[in-house]
């Protein structure tokens, strides 16, 4: 693996050579770890195409990754690219989206999006929420609500299945980060339809909820702001109270949409997908069940091993360098894949093969499921505390959980940079 400057201009690599992999490939799209694997073992980085066909570059290996992550040399806003007037592909995805111009600053202008110094400001104003302590002390709440949940799954059942991501997955996650964001409880629903809105990248169903989902969020934030309580949205009012405006207030909701939209898809996900592995993995699940110690290191390889984000936010090379011999030219899109470094037979023995243990106690994180460097995952530490707790106390409330469907029957979403599923149908016994 190696990083370095390059002095010579590569200018226009990425213009006259558009061709190579494509990210919207039905077979990409279809089986990511096999088409990103494939790409890893043919190089290190190679060109190919964004999801509106702009020229990105794919860094596969985990050194690579890891390294770019951490390097100030790459950046996430293209305007931040000194001298750069190329094209933004995130204006076109905007355009591809149909969201209006008055709106698009809500999704370009948010913490995963941005660099120092706004970057550690933002950041700054919400590490407090979601320190390790304050975390760890939310676990009673988890657990009292996963009881719940799976307490109330056989009401759900038709035909003897239920469908855990609906009844499961998707309520515990959303109640949670909406708990701590400050969200009420009787709007989690419609978080819930507007997450799925966003995630489905369709215009025909963002175009109606969007625009209401961000009047919300004002609405909300002038409630708030006259009756301050202990929740991450009063911590953000009295932060803007207290620094002179300048949090403002489309930085604010942005705040909220991304870490309720984020912070609950990925933690759905997590679950959903851990679930389908281990089931379809019983050694793997047989061992939680005879040692439940295991469960924290089992939540480490499902993020390996199925997360749901399998690629990182697209960077920028602010500066013609090169990465593993490959000259980037400035301004050089860089589309970072996660799940083809999380399955890199130069960072993990046998890769492929699913393994509760493979993370050992005490060891510093080894995969890059929740990114790396300063835009590492904020809500991190509150996603594995649900993953811990979900899959304890699913197998504490249903030790014989069983697919209703085979594998190849499961229905999953095809989404570009993305693993996830749209249903779970489980019987709950035999």
């Amino acid at each position: 693996m190696s990083l370095t400057s390059h002095g010579t201009s590569s200018n226009g690599g990425g213009a006259t050579c558009p061709f190579g992999p494509h990210m919207m490939d039905p077979d990409l799209l279809a089986d990511p770890f096999g088409g990103y694997g494939r790409m890893r073992e043919q190089s290190p980085v190679v060109r190919g195409r964004f999801v509106d066909g702009t020229p990105v570059w794919f860094v596969t290996r985990f050194d690579d990754v890891r390294a770019v992550l951490r390097d100030p040399r790459f950046v996430n806003t293209p305007s931040h690219v000194p001298g750069d007037g190329g094209t933004d592909p995130r204006e076109s995805m905007m355009d591809l989206l149909n969201v209006p111009e008055h709106l698009r600053a809500y999704l370009l202008g948010s913490i995963l999006d941005s660099d120092p110094p706004d970057h550690p400001r933002l950041r700054r104003l919400v590490t407090r929420a979601f320190a390790a302590r304050r975390i760890l002390d939310l676990r009673p709440d988890i657990e009292r609500i996963a009881d719940r949940l799976l307490a109330e799954l056989p009401q759900h059942e038709q035909d003897g299945t239920v469908d855990l991501l609906e009844h499961f997955a998707y309520p515990l996650s959303i109640t949670v980060i909406c708990e701590l964001v400050g969200i009420p409880t009787v709007d989690l629903e419609r978080w819930r339809v507007w997450g799925g809105d966003l995630v489905s990248m369709r215009p025909d169903r963002l175009q109606h909820s969007f625009p209401v989902m961000i009047d919300y969020c004002h609405a909300l934030i002038e409630q708030r702001r006259a009756a301050l309580g202990d929740d991450l949205l009063s911590a953000l009012i009295r932060a803007q109270d207290d620094d002179g405006g300048r949090l403002s207030d489309i930085e604010m909701v942005t705040m909220i949409v991304t870490l309720v939209l984020a912070g609950h898809e990925t933690s759905a996900h997590l679950i959903g997908n851990g679930t389908a592995a281990l089931l379809s993995h019983r050694d793997q699940l047989e061992q939680l069940r005879k040692d439940p110690s295991l469960i924290p290191r089992a939540v480490h390889e499902l993020m390996r091993w199925c997360g749901s984000v399998q690629v990182a936010r697209l960077r920028y090379a602010a500066e013609e360098l090169e990465i593993s011999g490959t000259p980037i030219a400035r301004g050089d899109a860089v589309q970072l894949v996660l799940v083809s470094a999380n399955f890199d037979p130069r960072q993990y023995p046998d890769p492929d093969r699913l393994d509760v243990t493979r993370h050992q106690d005490g060891q510093a994180e080894n995969h890059v499921g929740f990114g790396h460097g300063i835009h590492y995952c904020l809500g991190a530490t509150l996603a594995r505390q649900e993953g811990e707790a979900a899959f304890a106390k699913l197998l504490e409330h249903y030790p014989d959980l069983a697919p209703a469907d085979s594998d190849s029957e499961w229905d999953r979403a095809l989404l570009p940079g993305s693993w996830r599923l749209n249903s779970l149908r489980l019987r709950l016994r035999p």
